[in-house]
């Protein structure tokens, strides 16, 4: 039997699992904010540490953030942060 037979049997027994959670346009709208927020971050004169507090939010998220972390945050999470470092947001 070829291997790409074999590949889909295989496919067929056991199709991929999906997440409702890796909704695509869920993971472009958070890549586009992470962006967005990861810079704002840089450029503050706030520490890390600060923007999460002032959000709410542990520390740890902050971090996860700027280390690329990306399905450590939701959508609101993003924006709550994307808020609390630009309260006067710009249309993007």
């Amino acid at each position: 039997m070829s291997t790409a037979r074999h590949t889909l049997a295989a496919d067929l027994l056991d199709p991929p699992r999906r997440s409702p959670d890796l909704d695509v346009r869920d993971l472009e709208k958070r890549t586009r904010l992470m962006r967005i927020v990861t810079r704002l971050i840089a450029v503050s004169d706030l520490g890390c540490r600060e923007i999460a507090r002032r959000a709410g939010l542990p520390a740890q998220k902050v971090s996860d953030l700027l280390a690329g972390r990306l399905e450590h945050l939701s959508l609101d999470e993003l924006q709550l942060l994307h808020r609390t470092i630009d309260p006067q947001p710009t249309s993007h």
